[in-house]
């Protein structure tokens, strides 16, 4: 996969599919043989991020931590200028970070659905803001936000969560409109069941459960949500933006 940009940042990188992403990233180089440099954005675990940094750099990549809540604007915008002030600017940008808080619409609570849509779709739309700002300078730039097949088809219980994701695809849309008149371009990955940290708990009847709705009747693994980034962000999608690319064994199509 050939890649013309030189870092990238990953928010929510230091576990799950952010990690797979991180350490994916950091094994490929660019056009100019030099490894991509992954900016591994934590909010609290700094013990989770640097061990990522270092297994990052061990296998010949590069990698930088920087911390920062992605809910606080004043952080997330003071991030991003401290990537761009090291390294001249940056070429890529993975919005991944997100929660969940599920509970039936009939019992949540405004708060509830709102602090859902803080740190997955807010979010998500200060980064896109500073990355274009700071990619339309030099004229080339990668984003890749991640949805969720909650967001297409909904969820019992998800309420906030799809409407925070279903707001990310319609707004990289926008974005991709934009960052196109300065060859910035916008899209979506949707993944489905992946095994993380955040379903591990699943109850193997449940879990069965989805199983049933799966053609390949199976859950996904984080590097393929990371593969589809991977190939979003490079060159070989270069003429791609403002798409959605589904990540879900069929669950959805």
């Amino acid at each position: 996969m050939e890649f013309s940009g030189h870092n990238v940042l990953v928010t929510g990188a230091n576990r799950g599919i952010g990690r797979a992403i991180a350490l994916l990233l950091g094994g490929y180089r660019n056009k100019d043989d030099q490894p991509l440099k992954v900016w591994i954005n934590y909010r609290s675990n700094h013990e989770e991020a640097d061990t990522l940094k270092q297994e990052i750099e061990k296998a010949g990549g590069r990698a930088a931590l920087v911390k920062f809540d992605v809910t606080c604007e004043e952080a997330f915008v003071e991030g991003i200028k401290t990537i761009a002030d090291s390294d001249g600017g940056l070429s890529y940008l993975v919005n991944n970070a997100g929660i969940v808080l599920d509970k039936l619409a009939v019992r949540m609570k405004t708060q509830e659905f709102l602090q859902v849509l803080e740190t997955n779709l807010k979010s998500v739309f200060v980064g896109c803001r500073e990355a274009l700002k700071v990619m339309g300078k030099q004229k080339f730039g990668s984003v890749v936000n991640l949805s969720s097949v909650i967001a297409e088809r909904g969820n019992m219980g998800q309420t906030n969560y799809a409407a925070s994701k279903g707001g990310v695809i319609s707004m990289s849309k926008s974005f991709a409109y934009e960052g196109a008149l300065r060859n910035i371009r916008f899209n979506c990955i949707t993944p489905g069941f992946i095994l993380t940290d955040m379903n591990a708990g699943l109850k193997d009847e449940l879990k069965a459960e989805y199983l049933k709705s799966i053609p390949l009747a199976r859950l996904g693994e984080s590097k393929e949500v990371a593969g589809a980034v991977a190939f979003l962000l490079s060159d070989l999608a270069s003429y791609i933006t403002g798409e959605t690319l589904k990540v879900n064994g069929g669950l959805y199509m």
